[in-house]
């Protein structure tokens, strides 16, 4: 018996619109599927006319979405912001940047949001501002995560002097240089990691097509702020939390990501946050996806894979840095400051979103850096919940990019770093400490949110090649 014929008619039926993409739907189920049942060939053309943004490097159907996605924006649900901001904290507000301010009072009139904050370090991005911090009740934006999903800071102390550094100093330099790699730089053999073999990169197909930029990648560094330093611990009192005795210690210190794949799916569940929902022009980066469609559960699960793969890259950095030195460390701290969780606030489970924030939880160890010539802060949060449990991430920026560019000299920069005693391997003036506000102030400022349990202080510092 002869199978049923699929007309156009049964693709309007599933949701298809009228036009090209109904024509290019049946030539790929003509082509691929002719061995498929009847009902089977229905299943997959309403799965992808009812979630396209699920197709979209699909080999077959990625055409055919390429149609499908502009018709649904067309169409997208669309959103109206509140009225009023709900309340929020502000913490060190006379030296925030009024773009990172507006940005946060856009966020606070979502109809998801619950509850925020913005932190001392806090300046203008895409969507929520660096430094901001939104509970959502459920629902998770992608870009107040940010596209460098789980970009995160990893403090190995060792039981060695710090003198040992100073005596030897292009010894260090030339560790660094063989064993970190920036930017689009990869190493000839990367290691293997547990989290490479992790079922995600077989069951999301967007995740499956990012598994070989992940395996050349892993150890490596991003480019912009990112760095792999050698610096000095210093400790002024024994703390039950942080457990390393008062003293002087060299350590390294590693600022990244996860690198090509949490910016891809960054990337890609954006655009299928803004394919369901139309928000108005200010409020368009910060679309959604509820935690209970395939979407969302898909996007959270990509997300946490990505802060997996970001933590292991750090571990092979320090890895490679330990074998250097001969030692293991005999303390690690580390913690994302780009990230979601769920977390009570008020009461409610919420989705936080921590886009340049560092979670300060009771008793939650952390580290916030200043600049390659400022110190970073071993800190311990004091669980405020004004400030959403979270602290700043840094110092931030006091100049754009294209401003330090045009500001700073050269000659200036070398200066500084010389009188620091910092030596400096990359880097670019568009990191120059001089961009950067003064981490003193920014601690000053978040004094009520965490405690300072100790100082590091860089001394030999790597960043991507200048720009």
């Amino acid at each position: 018996m002869a199978k049923p014929k699929l007309r156009g008619k049964d693709l309007v039926k599933l949701g298809f619109e009228e036009g090209p993409a109904v024509s290019l739907a049946l030539e790929v189920i003509k082509r691929h599927y002719k061995y498929h049942s009847h009902q089977e060939k229905l299943d997959v053309l309403a799965a992808v006319a009812d979630h396209p943004e699920n197709y979209v490097e699909d080999e077959h159907f990625a055409k055919v979405v390429g149609m499908l996605i502009p018709q649904k924006e067309a169409v997208a649900k669309r959103v109206q912001l509140s009225p009023k901001a709900l309340p929020y904290q502000v913490y060190g507000a006379a030296n925030i940047e009024k773009g990172a301010q507006d940005q946060m009072h856009i966020a606070m009139r979502l109809p998801i949001a619950k509850a925020g904050a913005l932190m001392p370090d806090a300046h203008q991005g895409y969507g929520l501002p660096i430094g901001g911090v939104l509970a959502t009740e459920n629902a998770i934006i992608p870009y107040a995560v940010g596209m460098d999903i789980g970009c995160r800071m990893c403090l190995s102390v060792y039981d060695m002097p710090p003198q040992k550094m100073d005596k030897d100093r292009s010894r260090f330099k030339k560790a660094l240089e063989n064993h970190s790699r920036f930017g689009q730089k990869v190493f000839d053999k990367p290691l293997d990691d547990e989290v490479l073999h992790h079922p995600l990169f077989k069951e999301i197909q967007l995740v499956k097509k990012l598994k070989y930029k992940a395996q050349q990648q892993i150890g490596t560094s991003g480019s912009g702020n990112h760095f792999v330093e050698f610096g000095q611990v210093s400790i002024s009192q024994y703390d039950d939390h942080l457990q390393l005795p008062a003293g002087e210690y060299l350590a390294l210190l590693s600022h990244s990501g996860s690198r090509g794949l949490g910016a891809n799916i960054a990337q890609h569940y954006t655009e299928v946050a803004r394919s369901i929902r139309k928000l108005p022009k200010e409020a368009k980066h910060l679309a959604w996806l509820d935690m209970d469609s395939e979407a969302g559960i898909e996007y959270w699960l990509a997300m946490n894979l990505a802060g997996d793969y970001a933590s292991a890259c750090h571990h092979h950095i320090h890895k490679r840095m330990g074998q250097f030195l001969g030692q293991e460390p005999i303390k690690m701290v580390e913690n994302h400051h780009n990230f979601a969780w769920k977390e009570k606030v008020n009461g409610e489970e919420l989705i936080v979103h921590r886009k340049g924030a560092t979670p300060a939880g009771k008793n939650v160890l952390g580290i916030i850096p200043g600049s390659m010539t400022a110190p970073a802060f071993i800190v311990k949060g004091k669980g405020v919940e004004q400030a959403i449990y979270s602290a700043a991430h840094g110092a931030g920026r006091k100049m754009s990019r294209t401003k330090a560019k045009h500001s700073i000299t050269h000659a200036a920069w070398q200066k500084h770093l010389a009188e620091a005693g910092v030596d400096l391997i990359g880097g670019a003036l568009d990191e120059a400490p001089f961009a950067y506000k003064d981490i003193h102030e920014v601690m000053y400022q978040q004094q009520d949110l965490v405690e300072t349990l100790g100082t590091f202080q860089p001394k030999v510092v790597r960043m991507d090649r200048s720009r």
